[in-house]
């Protein structure tokens, strides 16, 4: 009996692990999500952003569960709307962040954050304040995670940016941070730390990039399905949008030396080794793990572009299969100038067996656009059923 047993296991996981080798086909069914959707289409307050990143504030990463949910934000319109126009004052910060009281898309539910001047004027919650900051920079925000080992405290990668000009592409990054944010803290985050990172790798060196576009838990206390006890943080590099990884333990999160990179053939302490794993991503995505052994990179293909695309991969850091396209976003697309960007999967909001992925909106002629559709810069999502 026994040794039948261990026949039929050895036999079904010999299955599991081909179809895992398996990085080009799966069947999958996709629709709109319009409850999420139309969770983040208001009038009143925060009426348009991009970024939304969505950390489980539990730590569990990996399975739909009653939490509450940290959204975080980059560019973000505040203000009011009214007969479909901006009220005077509406202004755009850097960032933001919302908290869900649940996993579900109630209105009533989702509570919007950001910081105000004396004036009582909106103002970004995070503010770049480190030694390498200079006064022209301001935060945007990567991924972030809940640190089990770290008292529970909250870990947000974010970008220094700086303005060089005007248009959608007017704006160049110039530094890497890590934030840290205490557990029992509440936003708009008053106290958090924030330490320079050199996880920047600037162009004089080739090709620029950085690390923190996503973020994948993969320990026990996080719900993983195969935990190496890693932080898997994913970088992206050059014009080709090259996917690049970095891997350590959540204890050592803020001890850089104990970081080390994937280089193709193992993992070393060199950033500038890094190998690219992938390209053609974008500079926000998400790696999950799927039901069949298998992991999911959702992105939007060429980072900017009207399909949000999915590669297979048979662990964290690969190797990835060819790209296929779950999701035309043409039909958001609904004016000349408008394009599609920064697709992401948010595991623990999604059912079992099923991925909510949102990206957002955004166009070459801003504020133009703002004036008579004022609601177009906000996620859209989808939701992806795998057979």
């Amino acid at each position: 009996m026994c040794g039948k047993s261990f026949i039929l296991c050895l036999l079904s996981a010999l299955q599991l692990n081909t179809y895992a080798q398996n990085l080009t086909d799966i069947d999958f069914t996709v629709e709109r999500a319009s409850d999420w959707t139309n969770l983040f289409q208001r009038t009143d307050g925060w009426f348009g952003g991009d970024g939304i990143y969505s950390i489980p504030l539990n730590g569990n990463e990996h399975h739909s569960s009653s939490t509450k949910t940290l959204f975080i934000f980059s560019d973000s319109m505040i203000g009011k709307l009214k007969d479909k126009k901006t009220v005077p004052g509406s202004k755009m910060i850097n960032n933001a962040v919302a908290i869900l009281d649940n996993n579900k898309p109630k209105d009533d539910e989702l509570h919007f954050h950001w910081n105000t001047t004396p004036n009582e004027d909106a103002k970004s919650v995070f503010t770049p304040q480190t030694p390498n900051t200079t006064p022209k920079d301001y935060y945007w925000l990567g991924d972030g995670f809940v640190n089990q080992e770290k008292n529970n405290s909250i870990f947000l990668f974010a970008y220094r940016i700086q303005q060089r000009g005007s248009g959608a592409f007017g704006f160049e990054e110039v530094g890497n941070t890590l934030i840290k944010i205490k557990a029992n803290d509440s936003p708009p985050f008053k106290n958090y730390t924030q330490k320079d990172t050199p996880f920047y790798i600037a162009k004089e060196s080739g090709e620029s990039g950085s690390f923190g576009a996503g973020v994948y838990v993969n320990t026990k206390k996080s719900g993983a399905r195969d935990p190496d006890g890693y932080i898997y943080i994913y970088g992206v590099k050059g014009m080709t949008k090259k996917l690049l990884v970095a891997r350590v333990k959540p204890k050592d999160i803020e001890d850089y030396t104990k970081w080390t990179f994937w280089d193709g053939r193992m993992w070393q302490s060199d950033m500038h080794q890094s190998a690219s794993i992938t390209d053609q991503v974008s500079n926000e995505l998400s790696v999950s793990a799927l039901p069949d052994g298998r992991y999911a990179l959702i992105f939007q293909h060429n980072g900017i572009g009207k399909h949000v695309s999915m590669r297979i991969g048979s662990s964290p850091f690969g190797p990835f299969g060819p790209i296929i396209n779950i999701w035309d976003c043409s039909e958001d697309l609904e004016r000349k100038g408008y394009f599609a960007y920064n697709a992401k999967a948010h595991p623990h909001l999604s059912a079992a067996g099923e991925l909510l992925i949102s990206y957002n909106i955004n166009s070459q002629d801003f504020f133009e656009d703002l004036g008579h559709d004022p609601q177009f810069y906000r996620p859209r999502f989808i939701k992806v059923k795998f057979k």
